[in-house]
């Protein structure tokens, strides 16, 4: 989610390694399988699915999505707008935040502020970047404390005002750094976000790190997509191989995603209750531009040989059983406007010739030492498929590449959001609403908060912005088109597949996947 920076193929921390069983939980919450979250469960910061999934269920903004990502008024009441640039917003009233204070205009004007503010460090800063006055908030050095396209007009009432028209904006009001955050949110966020106060399904209760989060209805909810069920507890898992075991014993009742070495069987092991959807998801590998021999003339010759070396149709089957496809871009195929066959997209077939062609004229420039290398977090079945990738490099260009397995997702995810990383990694993206730019600004844009390539090009940041500044769906996705192009050329990321969600449930348990590969936790129920 969000970036929330989402990687494909997830895991937490060791709680089997540490020689742990599976916590005890309410007896009636629904059990599920959950990751350790990379930092506290604030909504403008957290970029990655352990958090995302807990906080999306414990806040709610003006708008949410339904299973097909269509947008559903939430709190809204009112938006307004003539020209896709000055919006008037009104908000329902009688919405409470779980200490019983109530949700109010200000609730949203601060939580964006404090998002979009540089000395606080947020991750899902650049979301805000569309914002007024978002320049002078979010420099290294800021000249001004709040954005100055946010006005508090009343109680229940506040107005935004960007610096010109851009499509997406309407479209991300339900995603997760847009929403409200309390009052006691801003005395101390760092324990707010170990025992965050939200105004969603459902209500924070505990959360015991590396081993679980529970979260229990709010019975006072007023929203849409109101808890069918009396709570969620996420069993944070050192693998989802053991999640899977845990499922087929009756000991856990959902797990998303199913682990490689299930993707065989678990069709004949889970019957009727398997879940599978094409989502809007994918998975790349990530070479930052820091890394040598990755940068300049001689980088776009390597990424385009490394691209062109790995055949991807081959370990799709081989590797993930066919459940998913080879990537053709940088979004993904059941999103609006979606373009297969763009010009320049052949870099992205597995063509050894072509590829050993690319790698002589780039040694041309300088000669390659050392090893390419694709680094992952150990658990969560991803090992197989970035050993295939590697030995498809290496045995193409006649070089070494071997995967690196970092022990747990969240130290992988700390060392490249740090920049610290020495080596390609595996990278992907799940959709947080329903837009190509949505994968494309986050992920590849000049400074954008998921942009671990450290990636800079200014032809495609003009040319999103012209995305942007649209008025009509046709014309921005000619303009989505252009900016892929570009990047199919400088591959700052080698797209991989797009992933088809597979899911299981319980006996007794049931469940939807919904369009961005996300389960439907509130409408889950159990028997």
């Amino acid at each position: 989610m969000r970036i929330r920076a989402a990687m494909i193929v997830i895991a937490g921390l060791a709680l089997v390694l540490a020689g742990c069983s599976i916590p005890s939980t309410q007896s009636d919450y629904i059990r599920v399988f959950g990751t350790e979250p990379q930092v506290g469960l604030i909504t403008t910061n957290t970029a990655e699915t352990g958090g995302g999934w807990p906080i999306d269920l414990l806040f709610t903004g003006l708008y949410t999505y339904d299973a097909d990502g269509n947008s559903i008024p939430a709190m809204v009441d009112r938006l307004e707008t003539t020209d896709s640039q000055h919006y008037t917003i009104t908000i329902k009233k009688g919405w409470k935040f779980s200490d019983g204070t109530e949700v109010k205009a200000h609730n949203y004007v601060d939580a964006w502020n404090y998002g979009a503010y540089t000395p606080n460090a947020q991750r899902q800063q650049s979301f805000f970047a569309p914002i007024e006055g978002y320049g002078q908030v979010a420099a290294d050095q800021p000249t001004a404390t709040t954005l100055s396209g946010l006005k508090v007009t009343g109680d229940y009432s506040f107005t935004v005002t960007l610096t010109k028209p851009t499509i997406d904006f309407q479209k991300a009001l339900g995603f997760t750094p847009f929403k409200p955050l309390p009052d006691v949110a801003f005395k101390d966020m760092k324990a707010f976000g170990e025992h965050p106060v939200g105004n969603g399904p459902y209500i924070f209760k505990q959360w015991r790190h590396n081993l679980q989060i529970d979260l229990t209805a709010n019975p006072n909810y007023l929203g849409p997509n109101k808890a069918k069920n009396k709570g969620i507890s996420f069993i944070i898992y050192a693998s989802t191989d053991t999640a899977y075991t845990d499922l087929l014993a009756g000991n856990l009742d959902e797990i998303n995603p199913l682990p490689t070495s299930a993707l065989r069987t678990y069709k004949k092991e889970l019957g009727k209750r398997a879940l599978t959807r094409s989502t809007a998801q994918m998975t790349w590998i990530t070479i930052p531009y820091f890394l040598p021999h990755f940068s300049g003339p001689e980088g776009v010759l390597r990424r385009q040989a490394i691209s062109m070396a790995i055949d991807r149709p081959q370990i799709i089957k081989a590797i993930l059983a066919g459940n998913s496809s080879p990537a053709t871009d940088f979004t993904a195929p059941t999103l609006p406007g979606y373009q297969a066959n763009l010009p320049g997209s052949d870099v992205l077939d597995f063509n050894p010739k072509r590829a050993m062609e690319l790698w002589n004229q780039a040694n041309q420039i300088s000669p390659w030492s050392g090893s390419f290398v694709i680094a992952s977090n150990a658990e969560g079945g991803n090992k197989e498929w970035i050993d295939a990738v590697c030995n498809s490099v290496a045995n193409t260009l006649h070089i070494k590449s071997y995967g690196q397995m970092v022990p747990t997702f969240k130290q992988l995810l700390d060392q490249t959001t740090s920049g610290t990383i020495r080596s390609a990694f595996r990278g992907g993206w799940l959709a947080d609403y329903p837009s190509m730019l949505e994968f494309l600004e986050p992920n590849w844009k000049t400074g954008a908060g998921n942009n671990l390539a450290a990636y800079s090009n200014p032809t495609y940041d003009a040319l999103l912005d012209q995305a942007e500044a649209q008025t009509d769906e046709s014309s921005s996705d000619r303009f989505v088109a252009q900016a892929q192009q570009v990047l199919l050329h400088d591959l700052p990321g080698i797209p991989f597949n797009y992933a088809r969600t597979t899911a299981g449930v319980s006996e007794g348990t049931t469940a939807q996947i919904m369009w961005n590969g996300t389960v439907d936790y509130a409408n889950m129920t159990k028997e």
